[in-house]
């Protein structure tokens, strides 16, 4: 079988599309591949595992559940706005939490697995923000409000990190050639498979062990995007097109 890779769903009940085509690949999935890894950002907003009965949420980890009671495994990196998924999400939803970032040989292939966050060094604002949230001690204290305010800060947060996003220059919203170099260098990969950037495709980068590849997983808004990888290949798609892409990546017929 072969493996897929998916980031940034940013799923939130304001967008029950992306739930609906989630919960409609979970299905196509099954017996299909044999693990699932999503590359953080599952959620628009996480602000703790005790909220994970909210009606936005819900549905989400069920969907997650039967696949994973079915057989299929998956594999959840914490993303930027997601940050904060526990063992208790990990429990109710059947999923393993990955480190981030996570090596590891695919197809004989030494490949990095990453939300891909940390490597946009030129975004200094945002690595100390990151720094602060990913904080034991802020994470608890964050944790130790209730619910509905922990909510209230996340629908800020969204507000203030667009209106940033919006003011800042492209370019130091992308990932930095030299830090992907480093990440690659440092496990002596040839290949690393990120989101977080919304920009989707299939790029060189340097690396001391060989020409590498990164590959950017895109997003779930106006579109949606999948990165299916088997022992002939791997292939981009979008999510409609999973069913042809598993074809090909076990077959050979791949790009």
């Amino acid at each position: 079988m072969a493996q897929a890779f998916i980031a940034d769903l940013h799923l939130t009940a304001e967008r029950p599309e992306a739930i609906g085509l989630l919960q409609q690949f979970l299905e196509q999935a099954q017996g299909r591949i044999e693990t699932l890894y999503i590359l953080g950002d599952l959620f628009e907003y996480w602000v703790g595992d005790d909220g994970a009965e909210e009606p936005e949420f819900a549905p989400v980890i069920s969907a997650l559940r039967r696949a994973t009671d079915a057989g299929l495994a998956i594999a959840v990196m914490h993303g930027n706005r997601d940050f904060l998924l526990g063992s208790d999400f990990a429990k109710r939803s059947g999923c393993r939490l990955l480190e981030d970032p996570t090596p590891l040989s695919l197809y004989g292939v030494p490949t990095i697995l990453s939300h891909g966050d940390a490597l946009c060094t030129d975004d200094h604002d945002y690595l100390a923000l990151r720094t602060q949230m990913r904080d034991p001690l802020w994470q608890r204290r964050v944790l130790s409000r209730p619910l509905s305010e922990r909510i209230a800060m996340a629908h800020a947060l969204r507000h203030e990190s667009g209106q940033a996003t919006y003011a800042k220059d492209a370019a130091i919203l992308d990932v930095n050639p030299g830090a992907v170099t480093a990440l690659l260098d440092r496990h002596r990969a040839l290949r690393l498979i990120h989101g977080h950037t919304h920009r989707p495709g299939i790029y060189p980068a340097a690396s001391g062990s060989g020409q590498a590849t990164r590959i950017v997983v895109g997003d779930w808004y106006e579109g949606s995007s999948i990165l299916t990888v088997g022992p002939c290949g791997q292939k981009l798609t979008p999510v409609a097109d999973f069913l042809g892409a598993v074809a090909d990546v076990i077959s050979g017929e791949n790009e």
